[in-house]
């Protein structure tokens, strides 16, 4: 019955949030601190901050995965997947609904849709000026993101985001193993899952993303090649939603699954509503496969991240206190900050800023989000009126 009463608040909680969290990664974890932390003392301050750490260590939606891991810590693995239901179900079926009407109406050639394509501009952009910040705040790690921006122009492939990813993390863990006090240590969190649950979701993690392209290369199945797409993009994103888009992007518009217009179209979309970025996977489903593609496409993208967060809940404290891996961590998130550079000048650069109006466009929007400090909601339905009225 205990468990019934927590799973019951955990659904009406996440649920809530899931309709009115707008604003992003960093906007996600303020609400749920404020909701689980401070007002109803699921967790203490410590174990949260623990919490929040590990998500970001990981690839995957960081917001996401700390909504699962409160859920778990909560009610156990179902509490985790009722969480993520709850925060993720309304901007789910918003995006299925916005893809339907773009593939039954046509209307990405709209004035609105061209809107939503600038404030997909903007939104990367302010996205990018606040993970330099943090991410590459000395010139190795600048020289880093400028490496990455460079490889991913030259050589736009899927395959060669994930090497840059790799060859970044052997370069910070060569340039900052010796920067990283091997004496400091971090407190030690109980979490409610085993060891071998997180051997068992581990394995299934690395093995899906070995044998998924080989399936697929084999396979003329729609379903199969969809899922090893998203399943894939989900397990190689360092840094949250918003680096999710070269991926998607060179997975699916280069192939002929859908146009640059719809891609952007989508991707604004997929900022005026509420919930994690990841659920842009969502729309693309929807546009490719109908509703059951964009569960299909959710589902795909998601899965990573519940098998990384479940697998290494157990080994935390393990490898937190890791100066190799932090190392290697930082070198990481470098490269996630030149990647985003490559996807702000193409595809989203390229295909939305034409003329001098939609210069002027993103210089509005740009302040209103950046330096009025407007909710995010307000600009893109802003960006939408404004593509109506002059695009």
């Amino acid at each position: 019955m205990n468990k019934l009463k927590n799973w019951l608040e955990i659904l009406i909680v996440s649920t809530r949030l899931g309709f009115t969290s707008f604003g992003g990664p960093t906007a996600h974890l303020g609400y749920f601190h404020e909701e689980y932390i401070q007002r109803r003392k699921w967790m203490d301050e410590r174990s949260y901050a623990d919490l929040v750490a590990l998500c970001q260590f990981l690839p995957g939606p960081a917001s996401s995965q700390v909504g699962i891991g409160l859920g778990v810590m909560r009610g156990g693995i179902i509490g985790g997947i009722i969480s993520f239901l709850g925060f993720t179900l309304p901007s789910i079926i918003a995006l299925i609904i916005f893809a339907t009407a773009l593939q039954t109406f046509g209307i990405e050639d709209a004035g609105w849709i061209e809107g939503l394509k600038i404030v997909a501009v903007v939104v990367v952009a302010h996205a990018i000026l606040g993970m330099a910040k943090n991410l590459t705040p000395d010139i190795k790690r600048k020289t880093i993101a400028l490496f990455a921006l460079v490889v991913t122009l030259l050589w736009q492939t899927a395959f060669t985001q994930i090497g840059v990813i790799l060859i970044a993390g052997f370069i910070g863990y060569l340039l900052y193993r010796q920067e990283v006090k091997r004496g400091e240590k971090t407190n030690v969190t109980l979490f409610p899952v085993s060891k071998r649950l997180g051997y068992f979701c581990l394995t299934l993690f690395f093995g899906l993303l070995f044998f998924l392209p080989i399936l697929s290369s084999n396979s003329s199945s729609q379903w199969v090649t969809m899922f090893d797409s998203f399943y894939r993009s989900g397990s190689l994103v360092f840094g949250g939603g918003h680096v999710v888009l070269p991926l998607l992007e060179q997975e699916f518009v280069p192939t002929g699954w859908l146009s640059k217009e719809e891609f952007l179209a989508g991707y604004g979309a997929a900022q005026a509503v509420p919930g994690p970025l990841f659920t842009f996977a969502t729309y693309i489903g929807a546009v490719t496969a109908g509703w059951k593609g964009g569960l299909f496409a959710t589902f795909a993208v998601f899965l990573p991240a519940f098998l990384l967060i479940l697998g290494t809940l157990p080994f935390w404290d393990m490898l937190r206190n890791n100066p190799k891996i932090k190392g290697a961590l930082m070198g990481v998130n470098a490269s996630v900050v030149g990647i985003l550079l490559s996807a702000l000048y193409h595809p989203i650069w390229t295909s939305s800023i034409h003329e001098t109006i939609d210069f002027i466009l993103v210089a509005i929007l740009f302040s209103m989000l950046v330096y009025w400090k407007l909710p995010p909601w307000i600009v893109v339905l802003s960006g939408a009126i404004a593509g109506l009225l002059f695009l």
